[in-house]
């Protein structure tokens, strides 16, 4: 999805970023930002991004345009998405909080600076030579979803601790993610003794279909994998367990504030600020190639206690004396 006008409500308040005409983007060095969420949740994350652009001394319209495109968890996209942009020759690609669009950007231009936001290993995906040297021509910010994802499922253990088998959720088009939830689980499950039970879903009817197969083998608990796709899904998650009874953790706060029972993550504003930062560096000239990957050190646990009552959980002390965010 790419969308010129993009209003997005972050507190309470409104953030818009306006029609401008052909003539004067032309003028402008161009910024396109790639993510793999749809406008609406993506909103927190791309005003962090122009808040941190800003920072940097660009804003969007005065003297620099910024171009948003939203695939929405249609991950096939992201190969033309990228085409055009290289075509066009953008000052910058940025990617905000999706391996599967840092790895499309990497593969379609060696040329273009890309500033990325991953889960992985930037070094591992080939993204980077090395985190303080990248000495390519991306750089960005490393988000330890792996580690992220076995403390969150620790967490849920400790939230429900009769759960014997947790069922987790993942979405085999966004391979890069889904393989590193799948070993941080496996690797966190192995240790505690706790089973789990793998399931995919890629389409809004897949997630259904997946809630469906509970009636006939129901686990205590559901692990949604850290996804772009899942991410703008948050409404329908959230009906689904209350309808099942079904306590589950997610990655972003944002399924907390609309019902969720948990959430253990990173905070995407922080990164999505880092990587406008990075941006504006190198609109001054900076070298991805210089610029050292940066790592996540904010991370976000939340709580929704109404959520856990009508579950008939009691949240140990321990978990909310920890909780960055409870939600009475």
């Amino acid at each position: 999805m790419r969308r010129r006008e993009f209003m997005a409500f972050v507190g309470g308040t409104a953030v818009a970023w306006p029609l401008r005409g052909r003539a004067q983007q032309a003028a402008l060095p161009v910024v396109g930002v790639v993510s793999g969420q749809s406008p609406h949740s993506d909103a927190r994350n791309a005003t962090a991004f122009y808040k941190g652009l800003s920072e940097a001394g660009y804003i969007d319209g005065q003297n620099v345009t910024v171009e948003y495109h939203w695939v929405e968890g249609h991950y096939d996209r992201l190969p033309g998405v990228m085409a055009d942009l290289v075509r066009r020759q953008v000052a910058v690609i940025a990617t905000t909080g999706n391996q599967a669009a840092a790895l499309a950007a990497k593969a379609a231009t060696a040329t273009i600076p890309i500033v990325f936001a991953v889960g992985q290993d930037p070094v591992k995906l080939g993204l980077v030579a090395s985190l303080a040297r990248p000495g390519g021509n991306a750089t960005g910010v490393n988000d330890f979803l792996g580690e992220v994802d076995a403390k969150r499922l620790r967490l849920l253990q400790d939230m429900v601790p009769k759960a014997a088998r947790v069922a987790v959720l993942v979405n085999p088009a966004n391979v890069a993610s889904a393989d590193v939830t799948l070993q941080g689980t496996q690797e966190a499950a192995a240790a505690t003794g706790v089973q789990l039970q793998i399931l995919n879903a890629t389409t809004i009817a897949e997630i259904d279909a997946a809630f469906a197969s509970f009636a006939r083998e129901r686990p205590d608990a559901l692990f949604v994998a850290a996804d772009s796709f899942f991410s703008s899904r948050a409404v329908q998650f959230i009906t689904l367990t209350a309808r099942d009874r079904l306590p589950a953790a997610y990655h972003l706060r944002d399924f907390v504030i609309a019902g969720g029972l948990m959430s253990y993550g990173v905070d995407l504003a922080a990164i999505g600020h880092e990587v406008g930062v990075y941006t504006g560096k190198i609109l001054r000239g900076a070298k991805p190639a210089d610029l050292p990957v940066q790592q996540s050190t904010k991370f976000n646990f939340a709580i929704n206690l109404q959520t856990a009552r009508a579950l008939g959980i009691e949240v140990p002390s321990g978990l909310l004396s920890i909780a960055d965010e409870v939600i009475e």
